[in-house]
């Protein structure tokens, strides 16, 4: 192919070509696609050559932030780490790598984004900034999976950096964690942080209108400022209602119930708010009076949680847990509501309800609703452990995956020959996480 003919399949014209050829020139990210396409490669065909043509002249980020930004588009994440590795001892590269790690970030590109989060956090470990802080609460949200032990990890690695964030990031950060401890049943951990949600979102509120302008903090927030304190509330409700203090859990219900005492906005958002929370309010109060021994209560609660399909599967969870504790018989509900059992998104006005919590909640679910079968020798009983305690492998739910060992070990005689088996497969499988969790315990202590 003569040097025009190359030309004219590139769009590079030969000037230009030629001084790239003497070496004379560094080539642009652009024309390196261009190059790519003149000779019919992939597009990303000489990246790993290129990490070096970024250096070979002198460092420059007009060269660099670009082939940062197309690799992490192409899933070239080992040319990311070349280019990283070469910059790391670097503080003055520091804010464009964060910048660029945040448009990652929006992307969605979050592999991407991660690697330079954790380079920026390298660099600046030493700095305690508040862009040190922001790179640990985006690492922090990029580690969240199914793995509920492994968020937990994440969460008590991030922990300690909430409170350099900057305020407008705080609350949703103390949410986030909430999230996670929840999900493990960490209620005093849960308490804790709802409170320091409530604080700071009580002084974020009052600030703003005794000021009457809108606090910068608040341009990060992912919900109305007022929005927080409510749903600290409903935090703490939950926490006593794990505790078995219902009398404590209905107090703080009285709270969040309605807003109107103290809330001052009066527009078309905050009206969907607290009726979300008087929704959630009503339904709670329905359910502490069961789980307080309430049986005439339990159609009411049924009835009342009908209008509302995104409520019924959390409620059908503890109708069956009140059912096993104080043995009532609730098949008429379990029939009416038999197509909300299985596991899918459920929205509120606080946005969907977190995957996590969903998740640990169907696994016990699944083992409840096992129990509950298995006191009426029905034969799906069996299957139904199995599946909460495939699930909880799934998530890694340390306290579901005991319940669904030892409800399947105590009743083993009415299980057949395949759930056995079964059984079998899911205890080699959580064999492999308790020794995953000692590789980790053994690396970092």
């Amino acid at each position: 192919m003569t040097l025009s003919r190359f030309s004219e399949g590139s769009g590079i014209n030969t000037g230009t070509i030629s001084r790239i050829l003497h070496g004379n020139r560094p080539i642009s990210v652009s024309q390196l696609i261009a190059i790519s396409s003149g000779m019919g490669v992939a597009a990303d065909h000489f990246f790993a050559d290129y990490v070096e043509e970024c250096f070979a002249y002198s460092v420059s980020m007009r060269r660099i932030r670009p082939f940062i930004l197309l690799s992490a588009e192409l899933n070239r994440l080992d040319c990311i780490e070349q280019i990283l590795h070469r910059l790391l001892d670097d503080l003055d590269y520091a804010t464009e790598l964060f910048e660029m790690a945040e448009q990652l970030f929006e992307r969605n590109q979050r592999s991407a984004a991660a690697l330079l989060y954790k380079s920026v956090s390298e660099v600046e470990k030493y700095q305690h900034s508040e862009r040190l802080a922001m790179c640990q609460y985006r690492l922090f949200l990029i580690g969240q999976g199914e793995n509920l032990e492994d968020n937990l990890r994440t969460a008590i690695l991030f922990e300690p950096y909430v409170d350099r964030l900057d305020e407008g990031y705080q609350l949703d950060a103390l949410k986030h964690l909430i999230h996670v401890f929840m999900a493990v049943h960490k209620w005093d951990k849960v308490d804790g942080l709802a409170q320091e949600m409530y604080k700071l979102a009580k002084i974020f509120y009052e600030s703003k209108h005794l000021s009457r302008r809108k606090e910068h903090h608040e341009n990060h927030t992912e919900r109305p400022l007022y929005t927080y304190i409510l749903y600290a509330w409903l935090i703490r409700s939950t926490v006593y209602e794990e505790y078995g203090d219902y009398k404590k859990a209905l107090e703080f219900v009285s709270l969040y119930a309605y807003g109107q005492g103290w809330l001052q906005e009066q527009d078309e958002e905050s009206e969907r708010i607290q009726q979300q929370f008087g929704e959630w309010a009503t339904a709670n109060t329905y359910l502490y009076r069961m789980l307080s021994g309430e049986k005439e209560i339990v159609h009411e609660y049924a009835d009342y949680i009908s209008k509302y399909p995104d409520e019924i599967f959390l409620a059908l969870r503890y109708m069956i847990q009140a059912a096993n504790q104080f043995d009532w018989n609730i098949d008429d509900i379990l029939n009416r509501f038999s197509e909300h059992t299985p596991l899918r998104t459920y929205k509120t006005e606080f946005g969907d309800y977190n995957k996590r919590i969903i998740n640990e909640s169907y696994a016990r679910f699944l083992s409840d609703l096992g129990m509950y079968q298995l006191k009426r020798d029905r034969n799906d009983a069996m299957n139904l452990i199995l599946e909460g305690l495939q699930m909880s492998v799934k998530i890694n739910s340390d306290r579901n995956i005991i319940t669904c060992m030892t409800l399947f070990e105590q009743y083993r005689d009415q299980a057949d020959s395949e759930a056995k088996q079964k059984f079998k497969s899911l205890s080699s499988e959580v064999q492999r996480l308790n020794a995953k969790k000692n590789v980790f315990v053994a690396n970092h202590f």
